[in-house]
């Protein structure tokens, strides 16, 4: 049986995972223009890179990147974490030329770096790094809600610029209180070094730092196919995290006020934007089928490994 505290342990899980969904990452880049069509990437022998893309409304974008790679775990290593240099204008801002984007001469080739998830275009520059745009519908509401704002229903394009290994997202799954439900585990780490902020990143608090994991899952009780679970922040000081599928009652100015289930699929995928400019990665697996003592033992000594000491886990730990 769970805990006679499993009632507000789920309430305080809801409570943080609700506040990190909608919260934007600043220090990636993040396209202003949702829903494009057509998106493209050049970069040249000095550094640059020319996304070109189309809105919705039919205007052709030619937006200049640069000054930025890879990324900065989290804010004990630097005080600063690496963002581009942005340019809508094609040019005049940047160069005052407002045609430079016409005589851009392209030097990147063909992407044949690792795979990433909601890929779109990429490339190889001339020394070595990669440049790559991953299009993600990533602000869905929580608990597999159908999307009803123009922002919910919107597909973000990213952009981001890496030379050397990618983040590690390590996820483990497990039995949670009592055994009574299933859930996750797991943490982030860049270049051995666990990614978090100082901050929860919400719509009003920017911590270029922060990182937010984002939770799918596949033909579950809120419906067919892949469905928005909720999200929630990386930890500060081990860049770990912990959830468990349990019904929760959906945040304040929802259709709807009751539970839609716990959530549990067949699958679950975990998503989240690598530190600065790296790229967004991301962890797929199935649901456990039948417990399993001998795993749970060896699930549990791994979420110490991660999580030993981490108030907001415990209660989680199996």
């Amino acid at each position: 049986m769970p805990p006679r505290n499993l009632r507000g342990a789920l309430a305080a899980l809801a409570v943080v995972a609700f506040a990190a969904s909608p919260a934007p990452s600043r220090a990636s880049l993040i396209f202003g223009d949702r829903d494009v069509s057509a998106p493209t990437m050049k970069v040249n022998r000095s550094g640059t890179a020319l996304v070109e893309y189309t809105t919705v409304a039919g205007v052709r974008r030619h937006v200049l990147l640069r000054g930025a790679v890879n990324g900065v775990a989290n804010p004990t290593i630097a005080r600063g974490q690496h963002a581009f240099q942005v340019d809508y204008s094609g040019g005049w801002k940047s160069r005052r030329n407002a045609g430079y984007w016409r005589t851009f001469k392209d030097a990147c080739a063909p992407y044949d770096g690792p795979s990433l998830p909601f890929f779109v275009a990429g490339c190889k520059a001339p020394d070595g790094s990669y440049w790559a745009l991953q299009a993600w519908q990533r602000n869905l509401p929580v608990h597999g809600y159908p999307a009803w704002t123009e922002q919910q229903k919107g597909v973000e394009l990213h952009a981001s610029h890496w030379s050397g290994p990618l983040p590690v997202l390590e996820v483990d799954r497990h039995w949670t209180y009592g055994n009574a439900h299933q859930g996750f585990f797991g943490r982030l780490t860049y270049l051995g070094q666990p990614v978090y902020g100082t901050k929860t990143a919400s719509a009003g608090t920017v911590d270029p730092f922060a990182r937010n994991i984002s939770i799918d899952t596949f033909n579950s009780d809120y419906g067919p196919g892949w469905r928005h679970d909720t999200a929630i922040s990386t930890h500060v000081g081990n860049g770990g995290f912990c959830y468990s599928f349990v019904p929760q009652a959906p945040p304040a100015g929802y259709p709807g006020t009751r539970p839609r289930g716990n959530g549990l699929g067949e699958q679950y995928r975990v998503s989240v934007m690598g530190p600065g400019v790296m790229p967004i990665v991301q962890w797929v697996g199935k649901r456990l089928t039948r417990f399993d003592p001998g795993a749970q033992a060896a699930a549990r000594q791994r979420f110490d490994e991660i999580l030993g000491g981490d108030a907001h886990c415990a209660p989680e730990r199996g």
